[in-house]
C-alpha cells in the first residue's frame, strides 16, 4: 500500500500521530483524578451533541499498552499526547496525585521502549474545575498555577522527554472557552481577551521554568492557523476578513514571535476592552525564544461582512464576519474545506513573517469522514488517504522552498471524543468501537505505516 506520490522527506523527519488526554483517556474518576472544566461542561444540557462525555472516551487509561503496541506496529517515530492537569494535580495546585503522575511515567517509558519519541503537550484545554472556580484563565494567577504544574511535569519526566509543548491552540482555551462553544461555555467580552493574554503568560512561565531548570530536550508552543480571505473585494468584506484573520491566524503568533498583538483587533476591541491586563514587560516575557513552533492546520475560510451587535452586547468573537468554505472545494464531514496548498502557503508565510521563527512541526493535520466498518470487517477510508497524500505533498513543497519543517503528526491516532461534537466525528487512523472499546486499524493506518517505512531514516 506504498504511495510513490508522496516524495521522500529528510531522514531525520519525525513521523507521528497525536491525541489529547480528555479526548481518549476516560477514567475521569479513577485513581484520584479531579474534575476538569470539560467534565462539568459535558453535563450542561445541550452543550455537547447527544449529551456525550469524556467519562470513558477510548479508555486509553486502561488500554494504553494495547495502544502503544498499535503505534509500534504503525511505525510511529513520535507520539504527541497531553497531560490531564487534574489527573496530576486534582485541585490544580498543591498536592501531587502520585497515581496520576505514575500513569504518565509508564506511558513515557512504554513509548521509549518501543522506540517512539514522546512529545508532551502540557495543556490541551482540560483546566481543573477547582481553578476555574477560582477565576480560571480570566485570572492572572492562573499563569502562575500553570507554571507550577509545568514544573511538576518537568521534574518527573524532564530526563526522558525530548519535546515539550506548553499550550495547544490557546484560541480554543480562551476565545472559544470564554466567548464561544467550549468549556466552560461562557459568553464574555473583555474577560475572554484577558484569558488569551493570561494563557500566554502561563506559556511564558512554563518556558522560564524549563530554561532555569536545565532540563534536557526542547520546548515550544502549538498554535492553530485558519487563514481567512475576503469573499469579495467589497471594502466591508475586506475589513471583516482582516479582523477574522487577525484572530484566527495572527493574534497568538504575533504575540509569541513579534511581541505584540495585531493592531486591527486591539483598536476594534477598544469599546469592549481597555487591555489593562497587559502590564509592562508582559510582551517581552511572552516572546522569549522557543526551540520550535507546532503548527496545527485544518481549514481555510472566506469571510463576508455581517451586521455587528452594539458594543455592550458583543462577545469577543463578534467580529462582524461570517465564514464560508472557499468556493469549489470538497469538504470533510465537519464541513471544512480541503485546501492542501494552503498548508504550503501557511508554512511559507510563517517563515517570511517572523524573522526569528524557530523550526516547525506540523503537530496536527487530519480530517473526519463518514467512516464505517464494512461487511468484510474493514474501514476503507480512501478519502483520508487522499487527504493526507495531498497535504504531505504540500508540506514537501514548503520544504523544497526552504521551510525548516521537522515533522508531521497526523490527527488523530484514534477516533475520539471530539469536544462539543461528541463522538460523531471520526478523525482516527484507528477505528474505535465505543461500546466495547475495541480497536480496528483503518486502511489509512496501513497506508501510513507503509509510507513511514518507505521514508529514509537516520541510522540509530
Amino acid at each position: 500500500m506504498t504511495d510513490s506520490s508522496v516524495p521522500a522527506f529528510p531522514a531525520n523527519f519525525l513521523w507521528g500521530a497525536a491525541t489529547s488526554a480528555y479526548q481518549i483517556e476516560g477514567a475521569t474518576t479513577v485513581d484520584g483524578r479531579g474534575p476538569s472544566i470539560w467534565d462539568t461542561y459535558c453535563r450542561q444540557p445541550g452543550a455537547v451533541v447527544h449529551g456525550d462525555t469524556g467519562d470513558i472516551a477510548c479508555d486509553h487509561y486502561h488500554r494504553w499498552e494495547e495502544d502503544l503496541d498499535l503505534m509500534a506496529r504503525l511505525g510511529l517515530r513520535g507520539y504527541r499526547f497531553s497531560i490531564a492537569w487534574p489527573r496530576v494535580l486534582p485541585d490544580g495546585r498543591s498536592v501531587v496525585n502520585r497515581a496520576g503522575l505514575d500513569f504518565y511515567k509508564r506511558l513515557v517509558d512504554g513509548l521509549l521502549a518501543r522506540g517512539i519519541a514522546p512529545m508532551i503537550t502540557l495543556y490541551h484545554w482540560d483546566l481543573p474545575q477547582a481553578l476555574e472556580d477560582a477565576g480560571g484563565w480570566r485570572s492572572r494567577e492562573c499563569a502562575r498555577w500553570f507554571g507550577e504544574f509545568a514544573t511538576v511535569m518537568f521534574d518527573a519526566l524532564g530526563d526522558r522527554v525530548p519535546y515539550w509543548i506548553t499550550l495547544n491552540e490557546p484560541i480554543g482555551a480562551s476565545f472559544y472557552a470564554y466567548s464561544g462553544p467550549h468549556a466552560p461555555g461562557l459568553r464574555l467580552a473583555a474577560p475572554a481577551i484577558a484569558s488569551a493574554h493570561h494563557l500566554l503568560l502561563g506559556h511564558a512561565e512554563a518556558v522560564q521554568a524549563f530554561r532555569s531548570g536545565g532540563y534536557a530536550g526542547q520546548i515550544g508552543i502549538t498554535l492553530n492557523f485558519g487563514p481567512i480571505v475576503p469573499a469579495t473585494d467589497d471594502p466591508a468584506d475586506v475589513a471583516a476578513a482582516e479582523r477574522a484573520d487577525a484572530l484566527s491566524t495572527r493574534w497568538f503568533s504575533d504575540a509569541v514571535f513579534a511581541g505584540e498583538y495585531p493592531k486591527v483587533l486591539v483598536e476594534f476591541w477598544q469599546p469592549i476592552c481597555d487591555f489593562a491586563f497587559v502590564r509592562d514587560g508582559d510582551m517581552t516575557t511572552i516572546s522569549a525564544p522557543l526551540d520550535f513552533l507546532g503548527v496545527n492546520y485544518y481549514k481555510s475560510w472566506v469571510a463576508r461582512a455581517t451586521e455587528l451587535p452594539p458594543p455592550q452586547s458583543r462577545s469577543a468573537t463578534d467580529l462582524g464576519a461570517t465564514k464560508e468554505v472557499p468556493p469549489d472545494r470538497a469538504v470533510t464531514s465537519f464541513g471544512w474545506g480541503i485546501c492542501p496548498e494552503d498548508l504550503r502557503d501557511l508554512l511559507l508565510w510563517l517563515r517570511d513573517r517572523y524573522p526569528a521563527l524557530p523550526p516547525m512541526y506540523v503537530t496536527e493535520n487530519g480530517a473526519s469522514f463518514e467512516d464505517y466498518v464494512d461487511p468484510t470487517g474493514r474501514v476503507r477510508d480512501s478519502e483520508r488517504i487522499a487527504f493526507v497524500t495531498a497535504y504531505l505533498q504540500a508540506a514537501a513543497e514548503a520544504l523544497a522552498a526552504g521551510v525548516d519543517l521537522r515533522g508531521y503528526f497526523y490527527w488523530s491516532f484514534l477516533d475520539n471524543f471530539e469536544w462539543n461534537a461528541g463522538y460523531g466525528k471520526r478523525f482516527g487512523l484507528v477505528w474505535v468501537d465505543y461500546p466495547s472499546g475495541n480497536r480496528l486499524p483503518k486502511d489509512s493506518y496501513y497506508w501510513y505505516r507503509d509510507l513511514i517505512a518507505a521514508q529514509p531514516r537516520t541510522a540509530g
